[in-house]
């Protein structure tokens, strides 16, 4: 029997729950933690093809949050939200919440008639929002400077990390560089390999964990630039991976490399710190505030030069690398949990419900 103490909201996210991307795993922790603070998130499944709908599409998100219950807060994920219609959300006759990890139009690979337009529509959008919960500081700027949402109704939630042991490392003369996240234009892996490929008479491994499905011509170029420098014996690609999987690279990796060129919080950071790994991070979004200083080397995103010579510089410096660990591991123990976040989605619904 339902709890009647617990406030009912419905939790909206297109696609699959279950992919293996940051978004989606920081909604799988935030819906079952929510009841904690009391509020029950049901989830609500809208079509896959966000941020790009059909018009078909369209009007079956319409009918689905439509069809949900009349006195429920809408909680909506922005991959889905930036991309609706301004009239829809406001014929829905109750509150909506936002969930927004990052600017749809900020996106990598955009032409530009596509990214003004998910730029006006996402700001028509939230502008109908009752409230605007974000995941980093970085983003809440964003939109309040260039979206002109009101800081007051701006909440940050910013992504858990679970604690996890010191990563081991490989052990190896070559070290073990990792890269984890969805090969997409915005990880900018091929930069990557160009970067790395300066440093082919170094010792060095590099491994990707991502899934290499969601965007063709991305993984196609990924596997071009590997090809053209002749990488490939030392850049293994191993698509999506499970938990147990993953846990095992971050603890075999000696270096985490991110050239991503645009971040809203960047998880796959913070998964990093908790294991004291050493980093080479480019500085996009809100990356630059993700990893301290001390525990990193930083450089502009896009800049293949200079992460070249960060890597440089860490693949042959040991001294360094210890040094950087040991400013990750502590950086990595003041992390945010999943239960802050959870807290904070779940007292933005109980107020917009008020």
């Amino acid at each position: 029997m339902a709890d009647p103490e617990k406030l009912r909201a419905v939790f909206a996210i297109p696609g699959d729950l279950a992919s293996p991307t940051g978004g989606y795993a920081y909604a799988r922790k935030i819906i079952p933690l929510a009841e904690e603070y009391g509020v029950v998130l049901a989830h609500l499944a809208l079509p896959g093809s966000f941020p790009h709908p059909t018009p078909e599409d369209i009007a079956a998100t319409r009918a689905l949050l439509a069809a949900t219950p009349e006195d429920a807060v809408l909680l909506i994920d922005g991959l889905a939200l930036g991309a609706l219609p301004p009239d829809l959300v406001a014929g829905l006759g109750r509150p909506v919440v936002a969930l927004v990890h990052h600017p749809l139009g900020l996106e990598t690979g955009l032409d530009e008639d596509r990214r003004d337009a998910l730029l006006r529509n996402e700001a028509a959008v939230l502008a109908r929002c009752a409230r605007v919960i974000v995941t980093s500081r970085s983003t809440a700027e964003i939109l309040a400077e260039a979206f002109a949402v009101s800081p007051a109704l701006l909440s940050i939630a910013e992504p858990g990390t679970d604690p996890a042991p010191p990563a081991r490392g490989s052990g190896e003369e070559a070290p073990s560089l990792l890269a984890v996240g969805a090969v997409s234009p915005r990880k900018a892996y091929p930069l990557l390999v160009e970067a790395l490929s300066g440093l082919a008479h170094r010792p060095w491994r590099l491994t990707i964990a991502g899934a290499t499905g969601r965007d063709p011509q991305a993984i196609a170029s990924l596997r071009e630039a590997i090809e053209a420098h002749g990488l490939g014996e030392r850049v293994t690609l191993a698509g999506a991976v499970d938990d147990a999987e993953l846990d095992r690279l971050y603890a075999q990796a000696d270096i985490f490399v991110s050239a991503s060129l645009y971040e809203g919080y960047g998880m796959v950071l913070a998964e990093a710190m908790a294991r004291g790994l050493p980093m080479v991070v480019s500085t996009g979004g809100a990356a630059a505030r993700t990893v301290p200083d001390e525990a990193a080397l930083k450089v502009p995103p896009g800049d293949a030069y200079r992460l070249r010579a960060a890597l440089a510089r860490l693949i042959a410096d040991p001294a360094l690398r210890a040094s950087l660990a040991d400013a990750s591991r502590t950086a990595g123990r003041n992390l945010p949990r999943w239960n802050d976040a959870a807290r904070v989605i779940a007292n933005v619904i109980r107020d917009t419900a008020q």
